[in-house]
Parts: structure tokens; C-alpha cells; sequence
């Protein structure tokens, strides 16, 4: 089967946005006084942030502990966390091969998208000088359903015209293989087959993975 689109997570995928969620969720969680791991991060990686927070305080032992209103702050204060990270990031940050298999999709014809929980996905490509590449941006302004729902994946495909068996998804969290498993994708993880038992494949980056 020839692929014809290739759907790209953002944190984890094409750049390490995602120690910089770890940062903000283990200063969130520094401030509310429990312990927080890497280890413990990758069951947040992929999911919405509100979704990420829960987990974080039922981690913490504090489930139920905060109103609806109280969990909004929380959320925001972590957002912030990131937002100081991330303003600071450079172009250079990008990982290893991402441009050069742009650059070879777009010569096949092959379309590229992002789909990606991040609200803050625009400001981060647009850091790194790689938002024209995209033919269709999916973000978390634009999903009501958080991974491993996949709807960020799908709409993405059904916005360009594409079959849901010709496309590609690049994922580094459970949730986002699932996600693209449940949508009939081929589904690459970027990580280890230990974190991401269900991909069709594994890579340790996106520049490895040849198309066929």
C-alpha cells in the first residue's frame, strides 16, 4: 500500500517539548507538595491537559480535593510553567532528520499534518520555522475528544481527503498508538517497544522511517 499522509504528534515526535511538560507538571506538583517521576509522566504524555492534571492529583493522593473552578487555576498554572519553557526554545531544538523527511514527503506528493492535544502546538512550530510545511494543523483548539479517542488523527485525514488505511501516524504515547490503532492507521512509535507495545513500529526517531 502506498501511504499518502503522514499525521505527526508534536511533543515527543518532532521536538522535546515534552520534558518541558514534565518540568511544569513536577512544579505543579512540587508546589502541592508530592513527589512526581519521568516514569510517572509517560502516563500523561498524549492525553488533554485537564485529563493530565487528574491523573497527576489522583498520583498525588488528591483526588477530589479541588473544585471545578480550583482545577482550572491548577491547569493554567502549569500551562504557564510550560509557556516559560517553550518561549525559550530554538530552532535547533528540532530533532535530528524531521526537515530532511519533510522535504522528501513533500517531493513524493505526500501530505503532512499535525495532530497534536497542544494548544500550544502554532506557537511551537513556529518556533522552530516548520509551520508552512503542514498541509492541515490539528491542535487542541480544535478537538472535543482527547486521546486515545482519534479524533485529533481522523479529522485530520477527513479535512485532506484521505482514507484512514493510507495514513501514517508518528506517536510517542500509549494513547496516541492506541488512538491511531482505533482509526485503522499504520501507527510508528517513537520510543521503545517497552512504553509502546501496540505500534505497528518502532523508531527512535521520525527520520528513520522510510516510506514506502
Amino acid at each position: 500500500m502506498k501511504y499518502q499522509c503522514g499525521i505527526f504528534d508534536l511533543d515527543g515526535v518532532l521536538v522535546d517539548t515534552a520534558k518541558y511538560h514534565y518540568l511544569g507538571w513536577k512544579k505543579l506538583a512540587d508546589r502541592l507538595g508530592f513527589p512526581f517521576t519521568e516514569q510517572q509522566n509517560e502516563a500523561l504524555k498524549g492525553i488533554s491537559r485537564m485529563a493530565a492534571l487528574d491523573l497527576l492529583l489522583e498520583m498525588g493522593g488528591m483526588s477530589g480535593r479541588f473544585s471545578e473552578a480550583e482545577k482550572a487555576e491548577l491547569a493554567a498554572e502549569k500551562n504557564q510553567y510550560y509557556l516559560e519553557y517553550v518561549s525559550r526554545l530554538e530552532e535547533d531544538e528540532l530533532f535530528f532528520g524531521v526537515v530532511e523527511l519533510f522535504e522528501r514527503m513533500k517531493k513524493a506528493g505526500i501530505k503532512i499534518a499535525l495532530g497534536s492535544a497542544s494548544k500550544n502546538a502554532r506557537l511551537i512550530l513556529d518556533r522552530l520555522h516548520i509551520e508552512d510545511y503542514f498541509d492541515f494543523i490539528v491542535d487542541g483548539t480544535l478537538v472535543k475528544k482527547a486521546k486515545p479517542d482519534p479524533e485529533v488523527f481522523t479529522l485530520s485525514a477527513d479535512r485532506l481527503g484521505i482514507p484512514y488505511a493510507e495514513c501514517v501516524v508518528f506517536e510517542d504515547s500509549a494513547a496516541g498508538i492506541q488512538a491511531a490503532k482505533t482509526a485503522g492507521m499504520l501507527a510508528v512509535g517513537i520510543g521503545t517497544r517497552e512504553n509502546l507495545p501496540m505500534a505497528d513500529y518502532i523508531c527512535r526517531g521520525v527520520g528513520e522511517f522510510e516510506w514506502e
